[in-house]
């Protein structure tokens, strides 16, 4: 089943790199008690992930910051690559969420078949606005869409959400 508003994010177990190594990073820990944004691609060094989705929320990370909320991007690579990626992009101020083995991106229900393309199970392209663990929005994109999960789509949909409330 995907995930909804009004849905908990689910309670699962990632591997990120620190410094010292591979630690265990838990959903839990990164959205309790804030408001973030995770944006999910498809794949680190992807064409659209690289071009336009990872450097959008960068270039609009401040904006992000002035509504006190976080930004986090996920996606079906493991740490290595998440961390590579990340540095080639200064994506400074951005929470990876490596989700190699695709535990958190299944238990959101989020997930896609990219065989097709040599890429396994990989996630959809999303975006979700989470409030102490409760998602306020969900922003899933049609297949081979970038629209409603970008920066400035998933601003917009804060600045409506912090309106409504």
């Amino acid at each position: 089943m995907t995930i909804k508003v009004g849905d908990k994010i689910p309670s699962v177990t990632l591997k990120h790199l620190a410094a010292d190594g591979m630690q265990d990073l838990s959903t839990d820990s990164v959205f309790k008690g804030k408001k973030i944004v995770v944006f999910a691609v498809p794949g680190a060094f992807t064409p659209t992930c690289s071009a336009k989705h990872l450097p959008g929320y960068i270039q609009n990370l401040a904006a992000f910051r002035a509504q006190d909320v976080e930004v986090a991007c996920m996606s079906v690579n493991d740490p290595f690559v998440m961390k590579a990626w990340a540095e080639q992009h200064k994506a400074e101020g951005i929470t990876l969420l490596p989700d190699g083995n695709a535990t958190f991106t299944k238990a959101l229900g989020l997930e896609m078949d990219g065989t097709g393309y040599g890429l396994g199970t990989r996630c959809q392209r999303f975006a979700l606005y989470v409030d102490n663990g409760m998602v306020k929005a969900v922003a899933v994109e049609k297949a081979g869409a970038f629209e409603v999960s970008s920066a400035e789509a998933m601003l917009k949909t804060i600045g409506a959400a912090k309106a409504a409330a």
